[in-house]
This record gives C-alpha cells, structure tokens and sequence, in this order.
C-alpha cells in the first residue's frame, strides 16, 4: 500500500472538493483504501489515475446517499466539517468560494465532472465511465455545473452585515420567532453535521429554509448559554455553559441571508480554532 500512502494527500483533496466535507473525504479515503487493499493492481499502469477513479466512485456513492439521510437537530452539538482554518481557507481559494456555497445544488455526477475536470483536469472521455455517461454528455455536465457556479451569489465579508445576520439568528432562536428565522434564512439554505451531532455515526445534513428553521426551533433551549463572538476572526455563535466552550457555529452569509451553518463540538477542532468570546476550552 507504500502507493496509496504516496498519493493519500491528492485523494483527500479530490474527496474534499467532491464532498466539501473534511470529515467525509476522510471517510472516502479511507474506503478507497479499502477498496484499493482488495483489488488486484497488477495491470495498473497509472496508480494516480486509478486511485483517482476509485476515490471518485467512493465520494459518487456518497453524494448519492446524502437523499436518504435523516434530518439532524441544532439542539445537538454538530461539528464543524474541517478541523483547520488556516488549510480551510487554502481549500476554499483553490475551489472558489461560490463552488463551496452552490456546491450542495449540483447533482453528484455534475459535480464530478465539474471538480474532476476543471480543478484536476482529468479529461472528459476519463470521467464518462465514472459517472455513466458520454463524453458529450459528461462536458454538458460540467457546463451545467460551471454555469450554476458563476451564477452564484458569492458569500458577504462585510463583518458588520455577517454581525447583524448572526445577531438576528440568535434572537429568532431564542424567541423561538419561527416567521423571523425564515426571513433570515436562504430558501437554499443547508446546515451540515458529522457523527458528533447524533447517536449514530455518520455524516447528516438539513436543507432547506423551512426544515432548518424547525430545527433552530429546538436551538431555543440551548440559546440561554450562547452568544456571538469571532470564529476565526468572523462572526459565530459560541455555546458556552458555565464558561466553558462546548459548540461553534459558524455562517455563510449572502445578501444578508443565510445561506450555511456550520458547527464545531469535537473538543479537538474547537481547541484548534481562533475564538474570541471570554471562554475556555478543556483539554480532550
């Protein structure tokens, strides 16, 4: 396995750009190694091609799953997808910021040939197989996605407009204002949770304005012990009972809607990040 080892950090790339999740592409890679320990790699000529493939089908499968998984509630304490902000904020230069927010609205196979093609210029006729279709097809595919993706409202950095939007959030959760929350809630909105957040492992996500209201709902009785703070010097809301950091959440904002949240509860990553908020957090 001394060439999977040689190609680990190109796969988790691929499965981070796929999946936006670290978490995931860390379940992906691992799959593929998997995969890879049982196949037979005689006749391979191009392992980094071929692991590539492998780890596309993985991340394919994965994406294709994500319909059938539950909703997830923010009462819960969700962590935050990557665990570094500084190598977060290299990704999300190398992909785009309006990729990582419109990813979620790409169907699996466009996404594929998007990621595949324009970020690691894999050529058309190699994706085909991968994803079932025609190279024809597979570049309407891509079209498709690059065109969802310059489309795209890209993410407000004003931290005065991301300070008022979070501000608001807090207060129509803790009212349990559910009109209110709506109103400040992209109708595209998703909220996105590994195994942390629930009883059984795995990565769960909410979409939707309506559904991600429900689920602020029942923030409501946590919101006493939160308040806004910086996260990585950008507006968040710090859950902090007794002094102590237990949960982050952090936001995308577009037009001064919400278009993501985030949260951060693994005491690993939160003891990772910048906060600013006069809390603590205990050692793991």
């Amino acid at each position: 396995m001394d060439d999977f080892e040689a190609h680990r950090r190109h796969l988790h790339a691929v499965a981070y750009r796929m999946l936006g999740s670290r978490t995931e592409a860390d379940d992906a890679v691992q799959e593929a190694w998997v995969r890879t320990a049982r196949a037979d790699t005689g006749e391979v000529r191009n392992t980094r091609a071929w692991l590539t493939t492998v780890v596309t089908r993985v991340c394919l499968d994965m994406l294709r799953s994500r319909t059938a998984r539950r909703e997830v509630s923010l009462a819960a304490p969700f962590p935050l997808d990557g665990s570094d902000p500084e190598q977060e904020a290299v990704l999300a230069d190398s992909v785009g910021l309006a990729l990582l927010v419109v990813m979620d609205t790409l169907t699996p196979a466009e996404r594929m040939a998007l990621v595949l093609h324009d970020i690691f210029a894999v050529p058309y006729r190699e994706i085909a197989p991968i994803v079932g279709r025609s190279t024809d097809a597979t570049k309407m595919l891509a079209s498709r996605a690059r065109h969802r993706v310059r489309a795209a409202e890209l993410p407000d950095t004003d931290p005065a407009r991301q300070r008022a939007a979070v501000d608001a959030f807090l207060v129509a959760a803790r009212k349990g204002d559910f009109a209110a929350l709506l109103n400040l809630l992209h109708p595209d909105v998703t909220v996105s949770a590994d195994g942390f957040a629930a009883p059984s492992p795995g990565p769960t996500h909410v979409r939707g304005a309506r559904a991600v209201a429900r689920q602020a709902l029942l923030f409501s009785h946590r919101a006493e012990h939160a308040h806004t703070g910086l996260v990585s010097g950008a507006p968040g809301i710090l859950v902090t009972p007794r002094g102590r950091l237990v949960t982050v959440m952090t936001f995308t904002i577009s037009t001064d809607r919400i278009t993501a949240i985030e949260v951060i509860a693994d005491p690993q990553r939160l003891g990772r990040l910048s906060v600013v908020g006069n809390v603590f957090v205990t050692s793991p």
